[in-house]
């Protein structure tokens, strides 16, 4: 089918869209940011997005999708807003791809976190997103008549066509709100998009919890994911670029309020696999179209974010929640495989999900450090001894 490729592109950028855009503007706003500023910030992430897929894409004649890093939205949500405020987190965002830049040129970078086991990476990142996937359990419980038809509809939905479950979800606490929460005009909430600059700052405690885990996170659940699901295909990329493109693209919208820029890995089968089309050669189209796509949905960056602070704060995190629950069953799974991996996996997770911070860093980077030293002092202690002389 000629038009095939082209379908697939827009389905996976509305699926891509619906499904998480709750996640990134309750992240920045846990972050510190304002409405005018997490509405920018969502902007920013489509405009860039949709640029980079579609250069990539022209490139290489690959389906390489890109979207904005949800698992590091999520640990945004997770972690404490930052002391000195929203521009300490514009200064982590630009930590962040300058990092993804530096293990683009530089391979020991890449090749040391690589080295990081996989069930440490799979427990912090589990550990981040539990508190979020327990939101719809406290909706229930806080606004029973909202929260039941959303999740109602999520199951049902899920039933037949898991990747539109979350946008149906959506779809249905979009009426709930504005028929039942206050009207977001009233409130002075400015629908159109338009780009906020904020002045960085870098400090160096959210330098440490916030921009470092949220580079690890994207690397291990965005990037790796995303070339693994790639290479499932017959596509194999250069992974250089690919992380020169995305770093820079980070830096260059943190300072109006986007936070990581990565390879799409859910979606990303929906552009790479039969769905785009019988013919591997033209799948290419579809991640470029999915770029023109979301570079056309920013124009709801606006409504969308004026929408959320109209809703009652435990339904949005209700419905990231539900957008989450994938990644948490692929991120426990990880932390578990490995049985001689799982009791640093599981001080990781304990130490992540606790969201207890010392010294003014947070609890994702404590968790990592547990979890890595647990594994070190395993090693030393399954050594064999050494032979007497």
């Amino acid at each position: 089918m000629r038009w095939q490729p082209v379908l697939a592109g827009v389905v996976s950028a509305l699926v891509g869209f619906g499904g998480s855009f709750a996640v990134v503007l309750t992240g920045l706003r846990a972050a510190g940011a304002d409405q005018p500023q997490a509405a920018s910030g969502l902007l920013a992430l489509c405009l860039v997005c949709a640029v980079v897929a579609v250069v990539l894409g022209l490139r290489h004649r690959v389906p390489i999708s890109i979207a904005w890093s949800t698992p590091g939205a999520a640990l945004l949500i997770a972690a404490d807003a930052p002391a000195a405020g929203f521009p300490a987190a514009i200064g982590a965002f630009l930590l962040c791809g300058a990092l993804t830049v530096a293990a683009g040129l530089v391979p020991p970078l890449g090749r040391l976190i690589a080295a990081i086991p996989s069930p440490v990476a799979g427990a912090m990142l589990a550990g981040v997103l539990l508190p979020l996937c327990l939101a719809p359990v406290r909706a229930l419980g806080e606004v029973p008549a909202l929260a039941a038809p959303v999740i109602g509809v999520w199951l049902l939905v899920g039933r037949f066509a898991r990747p539109w479950a979350v946008p149906a979800a959506l779809a249905v606490a979009v009426p709930l709100v504005l028929l039942t929460g206050p009207d977001p005009a009233a409130g002075g909430v400015d629908a159109s998009p338009a780009l906020v600059w904020t002045a960085p700052l870098l400090d160096p405690a959210t330098l440490v919890s916030v921009g470092l885990p949220l580079f690890l996170v994207t690397m291990a659940a965005q990037n790796v994911p995303g070339m693994t699901v790639l290479a499932q295909f017959g596509y194999h990329p250069p992974l250089r670029p690919i992380l020169l493109a995305t770093g820079l693209a980070t830096a260059a919208v943190a300072p109006v309020g986007g936070h990581a820029v990565n390879l799409a890995a859910i979606s990303a089968a929906l552009t790479a696999g039969p769905d785009a089309g019988p013919d591997p050669a033209r799948r290419w189209i579809a991640s470029v179209t999915n770029g023109v796509a979301l570079g056309l949905l920013r124009l709801a960056a606006g409504p969308a974010t004026a929408v959320l602070l109209a809703s009652p704060p435990v339904l949005v995190e209700a419905v990231a929640g539900l957008a989450l629950l994938g990644a948490l069953a692929g991120a426990v799974t990880s932390a578990t495989a490995d049985p001689d991996g799982r009791e640093a996996a599981v001080l990781t997770f304990v130490v992540t999900a606790a969201g207890v911070g010392f010294l003014g860093v947070g609890a994702a980077f404590w968790g990592l450090l547990a979890g890595a030293g647990m594994t070190l002092l395993n090693r030393r202690r399954g050594a064999p001894a050494a032979p007497e002389p």
